[in-house]
């Protein structure tokens, strides 16, 4: 049965798959192809994130193939939920319910090196593998 006591950090996937806000679709299909994940980052020059592409966002340019020319800013998902690595899962878990979501962004803390830089992602499979442990 699930621990009440863990944190994020112990369960995220590190190392995010980002990609620049001015890459073309084209590209960033091609990232998730070669990366094999279902969902990208978008980050600024600087490294902050801006928002969010996932595979459901990329059908959009399957029914629209003129999107591939198009940037990732073009569909990227900016309302994005982010939390704490130091956060527990149970709260985590009723983020996503609240806010109706599969996936949360994992953001570096203040003080742990530069903030608001994604280091991590944590989608709804990892918490209910926790059940089975």
């Amino acid at each position: 049965m699930m621990k009440n006591n863990i944190l994020l950090r112990d369960i995220m996937t590190r190392g995010v798959t980002s990609v620049p806000v001015d890459l073309t679709l084209g590209e960033v299909a091609k990232i998730m192809v070669n990366q094999n994940v279902s969902g990208v980052a978008v980050t600024d020059h600087n490294g902050e994130i801006m928002g969010f592409i996932t595979e459901m966002d990329m059908l959009q340019v399957v029914v629209n193939k003129s999107l591939l020319d198009k940037t990732a800013e073009a569909i990227m998902t900016t309302s994005l939920q982010s939390i704490s690595p130091s956060t527990d899962v149970k709260t985590a878990a009723s983020v996503m319910l609240d806010a109706d979501v599969h996936r949360l962004i994992i953001l570096s803390e203040q003080g742990m090196g530069a903030s608001d830089r994604p280091v991590g992602i944590l989608c709804a499979s990892d918490i209910i593998r926790q059940l089975t442990m």
